[in-house]
């Protein structure tokens, strides 16, 4: 399986996230728990729509860093 980086990000009543390797897959939620389920979710369904679509899945390339 392949690892794409999420960047989540602190918003007035929520949080809210994408993953800058797979463009327009966002998500949000109320705990960083149920923001990387919810992640988790909207990747299968973006990497499902490209599969039928027949488009490779995009090559990650976003840097992480461990806090």
């Amino acid at each position: 399986m392949t690892n794409y980086a999420i960047v989540i990000e602190q918003g007035p009543n929520n949080l809210s996230a994408y993953a800058p390797d797979l463009p327009g897959c966002i998500t949000t939620g109320r705990t960083v728990a149920e923001i990387e389920r919810n992640m988790l979710e909207a990747i299968e369904l973006h990497l499902e729509g490209l599969a039928e679509d027949a488009t490779r899945n995009p090559t990650p390339r976003a840097d992480t860093e461990q806090p």
